[in-house]
């Protein structure tokens, strides 16, 4: 299989990230693997053929992860033909340009939507992605997985909703990571105006009620295929636990991680998923879980196969290429 992973920018690339993981996974396979930054593609050149500055992803024996990603980084760009691939994995995350470099936030989903169109297996769905990196996507889901929401910039109408509605949390519709993600303890919060104007400046917010047992963090569960991902019977799923006062699991705000058995709840919300994601092309999400509510789903570039990792002592990235092996040779 030849498959490129399309990635911000390869020189900032961590070893530690997930994208690492699943491009040993395949590299250690024999597949020709290749990472792709979204500056890098061509279109337009005589041949008419997609094509694409890359970097090999090439796998020795001896390689850490840290020599692995050293390893691409230092070897020069090739000129490779986008559509001559088998697979293009699209694992950009289109947020973290937006300040930046807001050219390149939309270009992984626009060629990934050029690339699918010449027969190439991109994954995710390019299509359902535009729509999907927006939290607005897990509103299309059934009301019983999800928190009671509302998506505005007006901060009269996130006044309304917290009089109605009390514990709330804020945060910008587009974000990711943690950023400007607010608790909102009810009607009389003091610094709500504040909290809202700091979401406001990223665009559209979106306000949720609380639910019971966030004091505790959340779970991050990966799908894969609209079905849990697992490795030898063990799920890839972990809580995501708060450190301190602050509110906020995600790992880069300094959550730690920590085993978690999925109960009837978390099933339940799988079962009730599973089938759009699988009709929306959602090939590999993570989904993050308070109680029996989503709170948010993560189809760019869901991270945290370290925390499975380490926790559990097992290497999923092997059952995804399993999976995108199967894909690729079905040409879908």
């Amino acid at each position: 299989m030849r498959l490129a992973f399309l990635v911000n920018d390869v020189d900032t690339e961590v070893d530690e990230y997930t994208t690492t993981r699943l491009a040993r996974a395949a590299a250690r396979r024999g597949h020709e693997t290749w990472y792709v930054g979204v500056g890098d593609l061509e279109f337009g050149s005589n041949d008419g053929l997609f094509a694409a500055r890359a970097r090999a992803a090439r796998w020795k024996r001896d390689d850490t992860l840290a020599s692995f990603m050293e390893g691409i980084k230092e070897r020069d760009a090739e000129r490779i033909v986008i559509d001559d691939l088998d697979a293009l994995v699209l694992r950009n995350e289109s947020i973290d340009d937006l300040q930046e470099r807001p050219w390149a936030s939309p270009m992984g989903v626009v060629f990934g939507q050029m690339i699918a169109a010449r027969g190439v297996t991109v994954v995710n769905d390019p299509d359902t992605l535009h729509r999907a990196t927006s939290k607005l996507y897990l509103e299309e889901f059934p009301e019983k997985v999800r928190p009671r929401s509302l998506v505005t910039r007006s901060p009269e109408a996130i006044q309304q909703f917290v009089d109605e509605v009390g514990h709330c949390v804020v945060k910008p519709l587009y974000g990711a990571k943690g950023r400007n993600v607010f608790m909102i303890e009810g009607p009389d919060e003091t610094n709500l105006a504040q909290m809202t104007e700091a979401v406001l400046q990223d665009g559209y917010a979106i306000i949720q009620e609380f639910i019971d047992g966030a004091k505790d963090g959340d779970a991050r569960i990966f799908l894969l295929e609209g079905r849990i991902l697992e490795r030898d019977g063990k799920p890839a799923a972990f809580r995501r636990v708060p450190t301190g006062n602050d509110p906020r699991a995600n790992i880069s705000t300094g959550g730690r991680s920590v085993p978690l058995e999925l109960g009837e709840a978390e099933l339940g919300i799988i079962e009730a998923m599973g089938d759009k994601l699988v009709a929306d092309g959602m090939f590999l999400v993570g989904i993050d879980v308070i109680g029996s509510k989503v709170v948010e789903i993560n189809p760019e570039s869901p991270g945290g196969f370290q925390s499975v990792e380490r926790l559990y002592d097992i290497d999923i990235a092997e059952t995804v290429i399993d999976a995108l092996e199967r894909r690729a040779s079905r040409g879908s």
